[in-house]
């Protein structure tokens, strides 16, 4: 078991028992304001690109319309408070995913990234990452990406518990939390040339 995985391990597991309280109070919330249906899971794809169900608190209701229209107000406080997240520290415990890496996009994506994008893959996603505490949703795709990058070329226990800690901050603040003058991240067509025409693929609710 590597020292990253024992790290996450040191802190989920205490970490679920002690939010516990409020991941039920938050179910219950969903529960009442969006209908059933409190959790919202999607493939996403983890490590090396393979698949699996990200976990997390739905914050739209059902129904067609845009993303900004299906987003309550309620939704939008739990985006920005972060709460949307905690049912990923299952992911974690699943080993899924890790505390800290890439955050896992869309599986549309996958063919739409140059093959320097692509690496962001070579590690476990995460549900925080160098680029969500350099700007969060506020970046341009290209931008994130070269972060993502970035940390799977400089990744270490140090730097993991770097941007643990910036996290705290970055929460608490609410910065980037969606892209200027949008509800979500638009959704990303590729780099460059040879892009992909829009409409092919749900914006992600990251």
């Amino acid at each position: 078991m590597t020292a990253k995985r024992l790290l996450d391990l040191a802190l989920v597991l205490p970490g679920l028992l002690l939010l516990a309280p409020v991941m039920l109070a938050t179910a219950l919330l969903v529960r009442v304001n969006l209908g059933p249906g409190v959790l919202f899971r999607q493939l996403r794809p983890g490590l090396h690109g393979k698949p699996f169900a990200i976990l997390k608190f739905r914050t739209m209701r059902d129904g067609t319309g845009t993303d900004a229209e299906r987003l309550t107000p309620f939704g939008r406080f739990l985006r920005s408070t972060s709460l949307d997240e905690l049912p990923e520290l299952l992911n974690v415990l699943a080993g899924h995913m890790s505390l800290v890496g890439p955050r896992p996009l869309l599986m549309q994506y996958l063919p739409r990234y140059s093959p320097e994008q692509s690496r962001r893959h070579e590690a476990l996603p995460g549900i925080t990452g160098w680029a969500q505490v350099n700007g969060r949703n506020a970046l341009s795709w290209e931008e994130r990406f070269a972060l993502d990058v970035w940390y799977v070329d400089n990744r270490s226990l140090w730097l993991d518990l770097r941007i643990l800690g910036r996290t705290v901050w970055a929460v608490l603040s609410r910065r980037g939390v969606s892209a200027p003058g949008q509800a979500t991240m638009d959704e990303f067509r590729g780099s460059g040339p040879g892009q992909s025409p829009p409409g092919q693929a749900e914006p992600p609710r990251d």
